[in-house]
């Protein structure tokens, strides 16, 4: 059987042979880590003499049916979004409850006779839970970041594991979000700051909930419209929260400048983020656009669709990476 041993790196494409037609495996995972010196949780095995000081330990998993160590990774379950995906078998193979924090690179190979497309992101360890038995996994290590990529048995998880230790320490996270669909405006009689979500919109809120609640925030916050608030709603819910109403994220009033509203959501979000305490923040579709290339400093396409949204990771009150939900 052609497994994961005869994987090609990331960016390296599908080994000869395999139709790019042929429909991929998907799968998600995580380089999941902590502090060296947090006692906090650390399944598994940790070295405390050999922990690197003033480092991050991070997480691999044995397979026996394989005789490797790998990252923790996963098939998606049908219809289930790749970071759904991601958290929920980093905690049923590592039994490390994780908040994700930025994307690494997706790692394409071929399994089974088919190509398969892992993608991974950063998590911190924050509790321990969710470890099934029936996992093909029997042994888990926290190791230096130096250690497992010596231990790793295959080169793309050491080229995952080596983009992770390039990054900043990311100290906050942000999980924004554009309101869900809320009909048209020409069908809606009264104010527009009051066009509420229509069954459409309903469906999206609810779905982005799980998504919004993966960073754990202590915070939800959102722009006045009543849409937005709605938007947030079964995230609320969810997380037990209240919604607190911000006109920083407020599409632009009569004659105010877009430029001014893309400033003042910008300052917000990096206000939030430079607490160190995670946010979920729902705003409008002529304001994430523009706050996001100020935080960014680059020109990108940051349209938002409705319904959609955006995985902020800061180190301090500076943006360090972006990744679209």
């Amino acid at each position: 059987m052609l497994d994961e041993r005869d994987a090609a790196g990331p960016g390296r494409g599908w080994p000869t042979g395999v139709p790019d037609t042929t429909p991929p495996i998907r799968a998600a995972g995580g380089v999941v880590w902590r502090p060296a010196d947090d006692p906090g949780p650390a399944p598994g095995g940790v070295d405390a003499e050999r922990a690197p000081r003033g480092g991050v330990l991070v997480c691999l998993v044995h397979r026996p049916r394989y005789g490797d160590w790998s990252l923790p990774k996963g098939k998606l379950e049908r219809g289930e979004h790749p970071l759904l995906a991601a958290v929920r078998e980093v905690a049923e193979e590592a039994d490390a409850r994780a908040v994700p924090q930025v994307r690494l690179p997706t790692v394409r190979y071929r399994s089974e006779g088919r190509p398969k497309v892992v993608d991974y992101w950063s998590m911190r360890a924050v509790a321990t839970g969710g470890f099934q038995p029936a996992t093909e996994v029997d042994d888990v290590r926290w190791l230096g970041v130096d250690e497992a990529i010596r231990l790793v048995s295959y080169p793309h998880d050491a080229e995952v594991l080596a983009a992770f230790a390039a990054l900043p320490t990311v100290t906050g996270t942000v999980a924004v979000v554009r309101h869900a669909h809320a009909g048209k405006r020409a069908t809606w009689s009264g104010p527009d700051t009051g066009r509420p979500l229509d069954a459409r919109g309903w469906a999206q809120a609810h779905a982005l909930a799980p998504l919004v609640a993966l960073v754990r925030p202590v915070r939800l916050l959102s722009a006045s419209a009543r849409r937005c608030v709605q938007t947030l709603d079964p995230a609320a819910a969810l997380l037990d929260l209240p919604i607190e109403v911000d006109g920083d994220l407020d599409e632009p009033r009569p004659g105010q400048q877009p430029d001014e509203c893309a400033l003042a959501a910008a300052a917000r979000l990096a206000a939030l983020a430079a607490t160190g305490e995670a946010a979920g923040v729902c705003s409008q579709g002529k304001v994430i656009p523009g706050a996001l290339a100020r935080l960014s400093g680059r020109p990108d396409d940051f349209t938002t669709p409705k319904g959609g949204g955006w995985l902020l990771a800061f180190t301090g009150d500076r943006l360090l990476a972006v990744d679209r939900l």
